[in-house]
């Protein structure tokens, strides 16, 4: 829980595009109007075209004369990607501050340095465990994965307002009733399961590490190996927007005649996963099993 203090309360939410920033954020501010407390927003999310870093500020409180948060007093940080949280964790209180993280990683393009099956990618090589032992208090937490699990992957960033719920001095169906306004109305149910998920895990404790995140980026090098790749295109979700087809490294997919992606030749594919972080629409699943794995 956020100390209770005289000046504004400081929330700094970061990710990338496309994972929702903005509406954790108009969340957290719709909610803090509905409480009587003053509101104080800022957001960039020009860059956000898929990729780019998105931020917003909220700081609410009785009065609040500025919308940016000074560099180390933001009360919260909580970010919908790894990497995102490491850049900005400097504008956390370092004392009293909490760190919230999705651990999912989406690898920009210019970090594909290695460009051969297996390799690992130029990005930011702090683990979970590292970072909690820096931070007051922490969670390290596999939000993509259990939104996943819920049935849908964008319900990710309403697994980490479920977790941001449990610093917060706001009542839980407060959050409830704000978030059922924000989201479509057919997948209320599922954000209802995504909030409660978040909550519940956060809950277990001052500092977490998700047990699938922990060592992070670190295995990943000690896995360095042959792979099997397998690219999967779920066809009736693709709409042709060719992002994919142009941010691959190896220029290995397509648009066939229905402007549906298409892999023509799976031995060029180094299973980077730019594809799969970078649609829009969920549609391609990468998934890269070490090659002794595979033989057992």
């Amino acid at each position: 829980m956020v100390e209770k203090r005289n000046g504004p309360t400081n929330v700094l939410i970061v990710g990338v595009g496309g994972q929702g920033v903005i509406m954790v954020s108009k969340v957290l501010a719709q909610l803090c109007q509905n409480h009587g407390y003053e509101v104080k927003q800022s957001e960039v999310h020009g860059m956000a075209k898929r990729g780019g870093g998105v931020f917003s500020h909220v700081r609410y409180g009785s009065a609040v004369w500025s919308p940016t948060i000074p560099e180390g007093e933001a009360d919260v940080l909580l970010a919908l990607e790894w990497a995102e949280a490491l850049r900005w964790i400097n504008f956390m209180n370092p004392d009293t501050g909490t760190f919230i993280a999705d651990t999912q990683r989406i690898v920009p393009p210019f970090a594909c340095r290695a460009r051969g099956r297996g390799e690992e990618a130029g990005y930011a090589p702090q683990t979970p465990e590292e970072i909690m032992a820096q931070v007051r208090a922490g969670y390290a937490i596999d939000a993509t994965s259990m939104a996943e699990d819920l049935g849908n992957l964008k319900a990710a960033n309403t697994v980490l307002l479920g977790a941001l719920s449990t610093t917060l001095e706001f009542p839980v169906e407060d959050w409830l009733e704000v978030i059922r306004g924000f989201v479509p109305p057919h997948s209320i149910d599922i954000n209802m399961a995504a909030f409660a998920a978040g909550r519940e895990w956060a809950q277990a404790g001052d500092k977490r590490v998700e047990e699938s995140a922990k060592g992070l980026h670190k295995a990943d090098v000690e896995l360095q190996q042959q792979v099997i790749t397998k690219l999967e295109i779920t066809e009736e979700w693709c709409k042709g927007c060719d992002i994919c087809v142009k941010m691959c490294p190896e220029r290995c997919l397509r648009l066939n005649e229905q402007l549906v992606a298409e892999l023509p030749d799976p031995s060029k594919c180094t299973g980077c996963r730019m594809c799969e972080w970078l649609c829009p629409d969920f549609a391609i699943k990468i998934t890269n099993t070490p090659v002794l794995e595979a033989a057992e």
